[in-house]
């Protein structure tokens, strides 16, 4: 398997392979291009976002800045709104479903790197896929940690460091992230 798809199938890999540091380079260039983008040419950072994401649906909207690794591994449904300021680090799939608000500040860490101090050291690494259900809110300076599924209509309160998954229709908070509130 060549380092890409062992990144892709969440085995251990060496980020500094040549082809996945191209490709990490090509989408830093769009990024700087969308970061930089006059606020009103709304076509052009339309055509770019879509450029840097894998899929996105209609009603798609990122408010610059916006970071991420590879941005092909982003999916995104209709009507998803990204405020200010977020990291995707989409080592691996980060798949969002239809109407969700991702407020300022938030992280998504699929990529993670192996508690073994000397493969770390080696510089290996690897990634576990995120999930976020539908008409999920995320609110600002969450983090949503490796492997982590959000259920439909599911509220994740500001803050919250979210190491585990959570079914659809609770309010979490916390770190690390509990059940708050079951909304129905």
């Amino acid at each position: 398997m060549t380092e890409k798809e062992k990144m892709l199938a969440g085995e251990l890999y060496q980020a500094a392979d040549p082809e996945l540091v191209a490709e990490r380079l090509h989408v830093r260039r769009l990024i700087k291009l969308f970061n930089d983008s006059d606020p009103g040419d709304i076509e052009f950072r339309i055509s770019l976002a879509r450029k840097i994401f894998g899929k996105a649906g209609k009603n798609f909207w990122v408010e610059p800045p916006f970071y991420c690794d590879y941005g092909s591994n982003i999916e995104v449904g209709d009507d998803v709104f990204f405020n200010f300021n977020c990291v995707v680090l989409d080592v691996c799939k980060v798949i969002l479903g239809d109407r969700v608000f991702v407020a300022p500040n938030v992280q998504f860490y699929p990529a993670t790197h192996p508690l073994d101090p000397v493969k770390r050291g080696e510089m290996w690494e690897y990634g576990k896929p995120i999930s976020i259900g539908s008409d999920v809110w995320i609110g600002g300076s969450a983090v949503l940690c490796p492997g982590v599924t959000i259920g439909a209509r599911t509220v994740v309160a500001a803050g919250a460091v979210v190491t585990k998954s959570f079914p659809a229709d609770v309010v979490i908070g916390g770190n690390p992230a509990t059940v708050i509130k079951h909304l129905v």
